[in-house]
Parts: structure tokens; C-alpha cells; sequence
């Protein structure tokens, strides 16, 4: 008989129900994340689709604290907390940042490097799925080179690349930071656990999958993840003190576009007057995959 996975759930710390998305990782993200932690943990979330998701006060989608805070203000909030907690002998007390890509590339940037840099002792967890998604789809500086968001008016799309985080990070000198994907489950709860008992600031930057967002089917969202870390669009590794371990490498060299095509966000760029887009963002990819690899 098969044994029984790691990674399957027995007692929920989560409520039924979510005003997420179908098809949403959010909701599976802080599921799981949520199980290891346990109940013992104050949640800082940003303006961001957590935000929303989680329930207005007095509702909350998580058996634990959860503090609400501005879109600039998670790591600094975070610090606050953290400090109340410490000083009331509450050590053990997890606390952890639940933000986005815009709150965290972009606005809350400079808080959170503020508090890596302070080696404030918290769990980030930037759930990136490559725009401000909550209010509208606009650009954010996560969002991928070649897509469509409603900042690009008259047929446009993002003509820069994203901003390297887990470089930035990396830069830091934290203790620990790492990728995570919904798709490579028994990884990410082992990034988790291993995040939660890592004392000082630590990072998780998980693959957000975002149907209306990234304009793909809600019951393809595992499917396209696992092959954004197969096209290494979303390479699996860690970070501890600027050493690099890569998690996962592919068998074989799988095409970007076995990826893109799936989302609508990038549909432009499969007519014949954009391939050379197509093979820019495989020229990219690689590169950027060799110096990984370079690093380890």
C-alpha cells in the first residue's frame, strides 16, 4: 500500500469558505501554511487580494490573529507586533507577513528591507502573481516582460523585465529565503517548516496562479504552475546567507511557451509579428537559469 503523503491536511486552520477567486493559490497557499504554523501566529496583511480574501473585520479566514495594515506598512506593522509580542514574553508566537507582489516590489520595498536589514524576526510570504490583481490588473514590477495588464493601453504589453526579489533579498544576508510553488507541494511545506523554525527575517516568494489575472482556466492553475518551474519561468531553490541550493531541475528542456500559450495575458505575443518576443523571454529565461546555477 502507498504510504500516506507528507503533505495531506489533518486538522484545518482555516474556515470553510473564501471570498477568493476559483482557481485562486492564495487561498491554497495560506491553507497549508496556515497547518504548520498553527494557531499560535498573528497574520500582518497589506493591502493586497489576502486582504479581501481573508473576510472584514470581524471575519477571518484563519484560526489564528490576523492585523490589517496599509499597502507600505506590512514589515513595519510586522515590527511593531513582533516587538509587543517579544516584550509580553510571547516569543514562541509566529509572526507572519501575508502580502502581494505590489506590496512588496513595489510599495512596501522599503519596509521590507528596513526589517531584513534589522533582522527583525519575521516570516515574509510574498504570494507573486505578477500585478496589483486586487484593484484592477495594473502593472507592478513583478509583472512578466511581454504581458498584457490594464496599464498597457492600445493593444501594449510590459516591455521590461521583472525585478529580481530574491536577488535583492539575497543581498540582505538573511538566514533563509526560498521559491515556493503550489505545484511542488511536499517542497513548499518543507520550505515552510523549515522558514517557521529559522529564527530572524526570512522570506518565501510562492507562484500565485491568478485566472483573471492571468486569464487562464481556474482548473488549470496547478497545471500551468508545475510548468512554469518546468520551463524554469519559476525555478525552484533556496537562499541561506547568499549560498544557493536549486531544488528541482527539470529533465529536459522545456519551451517557454509551453507555458505562456496557456494564458491570455500573453496570447498577443503568439502572432508571427511578436515571436521575436517569444524568443527573447526564452533567451532570458535561460540566462537567467545559468546563473542560478552559476551561484550554487
Amino acid at each position: 500500500m502507498k504510504p500516506a503523503l507528507e503533505f495531506l491536511i489533518k486538522d484545518e486552520k482555516v474556515y470553510s469558505g473564501a471570498l477568493s477567486c476559483r482557481g485562486c493559490g492564495w487561498s491554497l497557499l495560506v491553507r497549508h501554511l496556515s497547518s504548520i504554523l498553527g494557531e499560535n501566529t498573528v497574520y500582518v496583511a497589506p493591502a493586497s487580494c489576502f486582504s479581501i480574501i481573508s473576510g472584514p473585520y470581524p471575519l477571518n479566514d484563519l484560526k489564528g490573529n490576523i492585523v490589517h495594515t496599509v499597502f507600505a506598512a506590512a514589515s513595519a506593522t510586522a515590527t511593531g507586533v513582533r516587538a509587543s509580542l517579544d516584550r509580553q514574553g510571547k516569543e514562541d508566537t509566529t509572526v507572519v507577513i501575508l502580502a502581494g507582489d505590489g506590496g512588496t516590489f513595489d510599495i512596501g520595498l522599503q519596509a521590507l528591507s528596513g526589517a531584513a536589514a534589522r533582522g527583525e524576526n519575521i516570516l515574509y510570504i510574498v504570494n507573486n502573481n505578477g500585478a496589483y490583481m486586487n484593484t484592477g490588473i495594473q502593472t507592478s514590477t513583478a509583472t512578466p516582460y511581454g504581458a498584457v495588464t490594464t496599464t498597457n493601453p492600445n493593444g501594449g504589453f510590459k516591455r521590461t523585465w521583472p525585478k529580481d526579489l530574491m536577488g535583492i533579498i539575497a543581498a540582505h544576508n538573511l538566514p533563509y529565503a526560498a521559491t515556493g510553488s503550489l505545484a511542488h507541494l511536499e517542497d513548499l511545506r518543507r520550505k515552510m517548516k523549515k522558514a517557521k523554525d529559522t529564527p530572524g527575517f526570512r522570506l518565501l516568494m510562492i507562484d500565485g496562479p491568478c485566472p483573471p489575472g492571468h486569464k487562464t482556466d481556474p482548473a488549470m492553475s496547478i497545471s500551468i504552475g508545475r510548468l512554469a518551474v518546468e520551463t524554469r519561468l519559476f525555478p525552484l531553490y533556496e537562499i541561506e546567507q547568499q549560498q544557493y541550493t536549486i531544488n528541482y531541475i527539470p529533465e529536459k528542456e522545456v519551451p517557454v511557451t509551453e507555458c505562456l500559450k496557456h494564458q491570455g495575458r500573453f496570447r498577443h505575443l503568439f502572432r508571427e509579428e511578436n515571436y521575436p518576443i517569444l524568443e527573447e523571454i526564452q533567451e532570458h529565461t535561460d540566462w537567467y537559469w545559468k546563473q542560478l546555477l552559476s551561484k550554487t
